[in-house]
């Protein structure tokens, strides 16, 4: 027998290898899970703290910018003299038929703005506004005639001048004697043609009365008017008609209707809105 040992039959040991699969290694120390969370709390916590200061500042700076306003409304008038005057004046002609009463008509017409030219006014300044024929029936519905309609709008221009009021009603006056018991009227409208000046004027008293407003509330309130912010005006023209009515049989010649065309009030409100200081 031989002295030398005999090979064992003992399997080598060996040292066990990682499971690829498991999330632990042995070479590497893994940390709390704890530890993490807790680390994502505090960032969302800096985060919410941050974005709310931000917001704050935003805000105080908002209401540091913001600016008060007052808006306010002034009004203001003047009068002005008017320079133009307006009527119509027609011809109602009945006659037994429509050819007869047209033709009757037209004589009438033509008569009545020869008239309205001598007194001066232009030709330009005459207007047909209304013709109509009609038919007339009595209680039986029995035709018994026509009647014809003719009217015309008249402007005169510089009434303000001396005389030039005065001629107008002689225009008027004339215009009844050369209609004769036909003549239909239908009042007079006086106006201003350029009210340019006297909006400006008008405008002017408006502004002021509106600061004079915002001044007084201003300082009730414990603060001062700045600069103007916006402002917006209505304008409000007033031409009140003046009407003049003739007597049937009235158709005799006078010197001329007497007219007086006094003042006419032009006016401006403004609604104004201002910066508080």
């Amino acid at each position: 027998m031989s002295d030398q040992p005999s090979p064992s039959t003992e399997a080598p040991r060996t040292t066990p290898l990682a499971d690829p699969r498991s999330d632990w290694h042995p070479s590497a120390r893994s940390a709390p899970r704890g530890a993490w969370f807790g680390a994502v709390v505090v960032i969302v916590v800096l985060a919410i703290g941050a974005i709310g200061l931000l917001v704050g500042r935003s805000t105080r700076a908002s209401a540091a910018g913001a600016v008060g306003t007052i808006s306010v409304t002034g009004s203001g008038t003047v009068q002005g003299v008017p320079d133009t005057l307006q009527f119509s004046v027609g011809v109602e002609t009945v006659r037994g038929t429509a050819t007869a009463a047209l033709t009757a008509n037209d004589v009438t017409v033509q008569r009545l703005e020869n008239t309205l030219r001598l007194h001066g006014v232009k030709q330009k300044d005459l207007q047909t506004s209304d013709l109509n024929i009609y038919e007339n029936t009595n209680n039986q519905g029995t035709l018994t005639g026509f009647t014809v309609d003719d009217t015309l709008n008249v402007t005169m221009h510089n009434v303000d001048k001396k005389g030039n009021l005065a001629k107008a009603g002689g225009a008027i006056e004339g215009a009844a004697q050369a209609a004769g018991n036909g003549i239909q009227f239908n009042g007079i409208t006086f106006s201003i043609t350029n009210e340019s000046s006297l909006l400006a004027a008008a405008r002017t008293k408006a502004m002021n009365d509106a600061l004079t407003e915002a001044q007084q509330d201003a300082a009730a309130g414990g603060t001062s008017v700045g600069g103007v912010v916006k402002i917006s005006d209505q304008v409000n023209q007033q031409s009140e008609p003046f009407t003049y009515g003739f007597a049937a049989a009235d158709t005799s010649l006078r010197a001329g209707v007497p007219l007086e065309a006094g003042t006419q009030p032009v006016s401006v409100q403004v609604t104004v809105v201002y910066a508080l200081n």
